[in-house]
C-alpha cells in the first residue's frame, strides 16, 4: 500500500510503500529525486527518463521526494550523474557519515519521520535552491515553449540547457514532456477523457498522447488507468 504526504522541507513529499505480494512496480517519471530507505540502506533514486520497473519480495520503501531541481545540492552531486540509476548513498558520500545517518533513521520512532528529519538537517546547512530552477519548472508546467521559457529567464538556450543538466538530470525539453505527462495522468485519473486530456495538455491528438505515454511510461494509457480509451 501506497501512502505520502506534504514534508516539512519546501516542496518535498514524504512517502511509504509497502507492496502485499511479489511482483513488480511501475515508477514513472516526475522529474525528482528521492532518498529512499529501505531494509536498514540509504539509498538514491535519480531522475528518470523512462519508468523504473522494481521487482522483488514485499518489503517497505519509505522515501523522501524532492521538489524538482532540488535535491543535487543537498546531495552534492549534479542530477545528470545520477540520471536513470539508483544507487547507494556511500556511492556519494563518505561512509561513515551514511552509517551515522542510517543510525538516526533507525533511532526515529518511525523510518519516514527519521528520513524527513534527515533530509530536514541537511537543507540547513546547504544554500537554499536557485529560485530560478523553480521558475524553470513553474514555465515549463504550464506548458510554456522551450525557447520562451529561455527567453523569459534572460537565458540562452545553451544556459538554459546546461543549467537544466546539473538541476533535473536532463534537457528542458526532456523535462517538459515529464512534465506534461504528470498533468496528463492527473486530468485522466480524474476522469477526463483521453482526447480531451490530449487538447489540455498540449497534445497533437490522443494518438500523439499514447505514444509519449508509451515510451515514457512503457505501457499504454489504459495499463496505467485501468481502463480503455
Amino acid at each position: 500500500m501506497y501512502a505520502e504526504r506534504a514534508s516539512r522541507l519546501t516542496g518535498a513529499v514524504v512517502w511509504t510503500n509497502t507492496p502485499t505480494t511479489p511482483g513488480t512496480g511501475r515508477v514513472l517519471p516526475d522529474g525528482c529525486m528521492d532518498l529512499l530507505w529501505y531494509d536498514g540502506r540509504l539509498l538514491v533514486a535519480g531522475p528518470d527518463t523512462r519508468a523504473h520497473v522494481t521487482e522483488g519480495a514485499p518489503g517497505p520503501w519509505t522515501g523522501v521526494r524532492f521538489y524538482p531541481g532540488t535535491a543535487p545540492a543537498l546531495l552534492g552531486v549534479p542530477a545528470h550523474e545520477l540520471r536513470d540509476r539508483r544507487v547507494d548513498l556511500t556511492d556519494l558520500w563518505p561512509a561513515d557519515r551514511v552509517r551515522r545517518l542510517a543510525a538516526r533513521v533507525t533511532a526515529a520512532p518511525d523510518p519516514a519521520s527519521g528520513l524527513e528529519e534527515a533530509a530536514l538537517s541537511r537543507a540547513a546547512e546547504t544554500e537554499p535552491p536557485d529560485p530560478l530552477l523553480r521558475r524553470i519548472v513553474a514555465a515549463l508546467d504550464a506548458g510554456r515553449p522551450v525557447a520562451a521559457t529561455a527567453d523569459g529567464l534572460g537565458l540562452s538556450a545553451r544556459q538554459l540547457h546546461r543549467r537544466s543538466l546539473a538541476a533535473f538530470g536532463y534537457g528542458p525539453k526532456t523535462l517538459a514532456r515529464v512534465l506534461r505527462l504528470r498533468r496528463a495522468l492527473d486530468l485522466a485519473r480524474a476522469g477526463t477523457p483521453l482526447a480531451e486530456t490530449a487538447a489540455r495538455c498540449g497534445y497533437a491528438d490522443q494518438a500523439h498522447l499514447t505514444r509519449d505515454v508509451r515510451e515514457l511510461a512503457g505501457v499504454a494509457p489504459g495499463g496505467l488507468l485501468g481502463r480503455r480509451g
